[in-house]
């Protein structure tokens, strides 16, 4: 995403479908590449799901009828979603598709929690050492005179047997649809979403004062219960901290602005 319209239209669309693509995991995420790949075959389809003159009803109604038989409600809502919503260009349609298939696929990892999506991201990235490491792995994995389906074979391969269902996915894709990129580029912003879904299970946390071991379960504990999940600290200790402690959970900050949360938290601390 290279413009503003299309970077806010897939943040909201992300929120909006969020649910869907955790609950989906890798099966939505493979219905998500499939219809990717038409989308990204038909220039047609790709002017008129992006067209502004067009009412976000026509849109969706584009949607019902190439993809309602082919697809499940879980895709056809994420499609339907991204539809409705505006992109600068044709191409951000398409790359906004990806990155909400790669999440589906990082929602499979996110079920094992911080420690299910760091194991996912260090798929990733070992797909990409190894690559690196020899050239004539690269060549193979680039030479487009070879099929596809062998391509993505030998990125299986590569993994290993133990990789997971949602990294041979996104390594698969990575290879055999790179859609203009290079396929290390690809595998690396694959990584990329995955590591955004990892913020969302560390509590970035900065104190006036080191916390004590009873302090810090103490504070998790209360993290827990309003976040909904366990999550990993990173404790900080900076003495100009506003109201001696503040919290970042992805995009969520509970600092002293925000009263109620953080005498809350402060209470659980010092039970």
């Amino acid at each position: 995403m290279t413009t503003g319209a299309s970077r806010d239209s897939l943040a909201a669309s992300l929120k909006e479908v969020g649910t869907v693509l955790d609950e989906g995991g890798v099966a939505l995420a493979r219905e998500l590449f499939a219809a990717l790949d038409v989308v990204d075959q038909q220039g047609g389809l790709r002017r008129a799901l992006t067209d502004p003159a067009w009412s976000t009803e026509r849109r969706s109604g584009v949607v019902d009828s190439l993809f309602g038989s082919r697809v499940g409600p879980g895709a056809l809502q994420v499609l339907k979603d991204l539809a409705g919503r505006r992109w600068s260009t044709e191409r951000d349609f398409g790359d906004a598709l990806e990155t909400a298939a790669a999440h589906a696929a990082a929602g499979e990892a996110a079920r094992g929690g911080h420690d299910g999506l760091a194991a996912l991201s260090g798929e990733l990235l070992a797909f990409n050492r190894v690559a690196e490491e020899s050239h004539d792995v690269q060549r193979a994995l680039t030479d487009q005179r070879a099929p596809a389906s062998a391509r993505a074979q030998l990125a299986t391969r590569l993994l290993g047997p133990q990789a997971s269902e949602a990294g041979r996915l996104l390594v698969e894709r990575a290879v055999a649809s790179p859609r203009g990129v290079k396929p290390f580029a690809a595998v690396r912003q694959h990584a990329d979403v995955v590591a955004e879904r990892q913020r969302q299970w560390i509590a970035e946390v900065t104190v006036a004062r080191p916390l004590d071991a009873g302090q810090q379960e103490r504070l998790a504990a209360g993290l827990r219960r309003a976040f909904g999940r366990d999550l990993v600290l990173d404790v900080t200790v900076d003495p100009s901290v506003v109201g001696g402690i503040r919290v970042q959970v992805g995009d969520d900050v509970v600092d002293g602005s925000m009263a109620s949360r953080l005498n809350d938290l402060q209470r659980r601390m010092a039970a």
